[in-house]
């Protein structure tokens, strides 16, 4: 995989400039650019342009390659960036989600609060939805301007300066649903205090309480209780894997609890507020929870799916004796040994089995992978998995494979 170095925004003026024909031929030439390339593209492009609108352009083309990976190669091309933007912005899949769960509840009209470049704004218009796209930043609304226009959404997507803490009544009348994402990052990086984001959860839950429906965009992290008691609903989402944000929902109507995780892509959804799992000893199988599932305190409701309980009270590791029917809420491993944690006695059996390759995961244990890992001393041509946890309290290690259904 090619890696992208990290690029500074364009300067601040430099948009209205490469909105031009002379600045669309600049980006047309310079969109498969790679870093080792820059310096002689630069030169040679300064030949012939100004200088501050070839070092935008770069900028901006080294900006679209970043963001391939949370909006694809086709609208990244098309699309414009800040360096924030591009690191704050949600992943496309994400969005998308997202934006269906509003349209499915009736949902025709949004304020997208706090839009940046409006990759979420671009979501909802192709939803269907009308957006009104607030930003409290100059700049970071022309670019949302642009990508609306440059994806064909302009018709849809009306963007406009606006603080949320300047916000009234008069702004979300008539409006269906507000969407909101604040910044969760400060001067010193990201913060975890809900009443330190941009605008604060307290402001958008009363910003949410205005409207029918309303979706609040958090940390994944956010402690449980510091879920709002008028949120109908918490959910957490996963992509490929990957818990991506946690969502605060007002207005949902939903029944099946205040609790959901989405694993994306596939839209496989879990849901519940049960008691706790129960508690046994290891059997041939371990499973794994997604992310979300965990996050949302779902590995209850997994684990009566799975007719399975844990190997420990504090650790989201399920286990069953017999392998249950492939579920996407989990990755199973079919496991060949239970042992006290002991690395001496690791290195023996993985060079008794011929054991080159590991694979080594963790959870509830103090020893990492980057720690254990040089300690084994690997030779041969075998692999095997290996899962550093609790059980029952004491420190464990499991050996096996992932499973074969």
């Amino acid at each position: 995989m090619t890696r992208v170095a990290a690029s500074p925004s364009p300067p601040p003026g430099a948009l209205p400039q490469l909105l031009t024909p002379t600045g669309q031929q600049l980006l047309a030439e310079l969109r498969d650019l790679t870093p080792s390339d820059e310096l002689a593209a630069a030169t040679r492009l300064r030949r012939h342009h100004p200088a501050e609108l070839v070092t935008a352009a770069i900028a901006q083309a080294r900006l679209r390659q970043r963001a391939v990976a949370k909006f694809g190669a086709p609208d990244a091309a098309r699309m414009y960036f800040t360096a924030d933007g591009v690191e704050q912005a949600t992943r496309a899949p994400v969005a998308a989600w997202r934006a269906r769960r509003l349209a499915a509840l009736g949902v025709r009209s949004v304020v997208d609060l706090c839009c940046g470049v409006g990759g979420d704004a671009i979501a909802l218009a192709r939803a269907g939805l009308t957006v009104l796209a607030l930003d409290r930043d100059p700049l970071t609304c022309s670019v949302a301007e642009a990508n609306a226009a440059a994806l064909g959404l302009a018709d849809r997507v009306t963007v406009r300066r606006a603080d949320a803490a300047e916000l009234g009544d008069a702004d979300l009348a008539g409006q269906d649903a507000l969407f909101v994402d604040p910044a969760r990052r400060g001067a010193r990086g990201r913060t975890f205090d809900p009443e330190a984001y941009t605008p604060p959860l307290s402001l958008a839950v009363d910003l949410a309480r205005r409207v029918p429906v309303a979706a609040l965009k958090v940390a994944p992290g956010l402690p449980h209780a510091a879920i709002p008691a008028e949120s109908s609903e918490a959910e957490w989402v996963s992509h490929e894997g990957d818990v991506k944000e946690a969502v605060l929902w007002f207005g949902t109507r939903e029944a099946a609890g205040p609790r959901r995780a989405t694993l994306l892509p596939g839209s496989h959804t879990l849901t519940g507020t049960g008691p706790e799992a129960p508690v046994g000893p290891p059997g041939r199988y371990l499973h794994e929870p997604d992310g979300a599932v965990i996050r949302a305190h779902l590995v209850a409701e997994l684990a009566e799916r799975l007719d399975a309980h844990l190997v420990d009270p504090t650790i989201a590791y399920l286990t069953t004796e017999t392998l249950p029917p492939p579920t996407p809420f989990a990755r199973s491993y079919e496991i060949t040994d239970v042992l006290p944690f002991n690395v001496k006695r690791l290195r023996a059996l993985l060079r008794e089995r011929g054991v080159g390759t590991v694979t080594i995961k963790k959870r509830g244990s103090p020893v990492t992978p980057e720690q254990l890992r040089p300690q084994l001393r690997l030779e041969g041509v075998n692999s095997c998995t290996i899962i550093l946890t609790r059980v029952a309290g004491a420190p464990t290690m499991l050996l096996g494979q992932p499973a074969r259904a």
